[in-house]
């Protein structure tokens, strides 16, 4: 698991608007762009504004103007742009694809709240963790990764048990950030990681957190319903922005273990490949006037 994902991604959503031969479908398009442009359109695009369960634990209402994807789809959604999957998240982003998101859930317990949040020493891990995971990179014939330092701290919020940070980082290619939330539940934690064009940042992070707004647990697995018994995770706040994995560290040796895990959520997806987005935008737009 790792903190900063998805990072070129934002370079096929930048480029998307500019992809129009690619999006109508040109007589001289190849085998492989008709079979992804078909492969995009069977995906079960649910759009909103409906409400969808999510990880059997919280639910989460689709904006009007929003469409969401089920796990198996955002896989397939995540093969088609280049980037490894679980194959238990969620994606929720506008119709436009202008950003998007992805969801998470890791059943690890309750996380207590009442630890302090180092942000240099956070950030200094950090930047170790992937100074080791571009060996792993460098195998997989991934471009390497620079992290720049926090474009916005770690800030909790004890009411709405949420976290937030993101983080500057670049490659030889470009520059990217993430924004990405914690959302802490009685039995775990919902991740959602936000992946946008930096220039578009700011104002991606207030539709962003306007649309994860409706995210809510259910009655039972609401944070403030913890109970004595219940599992405690083994971590705490700042784990949460070093990946989760911290409390691993010195049973199995950190950064021979984290090197892998960073590597593989760096998830870095071709310029080329924007086309596909702009058609998914032009396929809402037909079926809009229908």
């Amino acid at each position: 698991m790792i903190t900063i994902r998805r990072t070129a991604l934002v370079l096929l959503l930048a480029a998307a608007s500019s992809a129009g031969a690619l999006a109508q479908g040109n007589a001289d398009d190849d085998a492989a762009a008709i079979q992804a442009r078909q492969t995009l359109k069977s995906l079960n695009w649910i759009r909103g504004p409906q409400t969808v369960a999510v990880f059997d634990v919280a639910s989460i209402s689709v904006p009007p103007g929003y469409v969401f994807l089920n796990p198996e789809d955002t896989q397939k959604f995540n093969t088609l742009s280049q980037n490894p999957s679980s194959g238990t998240e969620y994606l929720l982003a506008p119709e436009d694809l202008r950003w998007a998101s992805f969801l998470s859930f890791r059943p690890d317990g309750y996380v207590k709240d009442d630890e302090r949040i180092d942000a240099a020493g956070i950030l200094d891990s950090i930047k170790r963790g992937t100074q080791a995971s571009n060996k792993e990179r460098r195998k997989r014939g991934w471009p390497e990764m620079t992290i720049v330092g926090w474009k916005r701290p770690p800030s909790y919020d004890s009411q709405t048990k949420r976290l937030e940070w993101a983080i500057n980082a670049a490659t030889d290619r470009s520059s990217v950030i993430n924004f990405n939330t914690r959302i802490l539940g009685r039995s775990g934690v919902t991740s959602v990681v936000l992946v946008v064009d930096p220039e578009r940042l700011d104002t991606a992070v207030g539709e962003f957190k306007a649309s994860l707004g409706t995210y809510t647990y259910s009655s039972s697995e609401r944070y403030a319903a913890f109970k004595p018994g219940d599992r405690i995770a083994e971590y705490g706040l700042g784990a949460l922005v070093t990946g989760g994995i911290a409390a691993a560290a010195v049973k199995t040796g950190f950064w021979k273990s984290i090197g892998v895990f960073l590597a593989a959520g760096w998830k870095l997806v071709a310029a080329a490949l924007a086309g596909f987005f702009a058609y998914v935008r032009n396929l809402f737009k037909r079926r809009q006037t229908a």
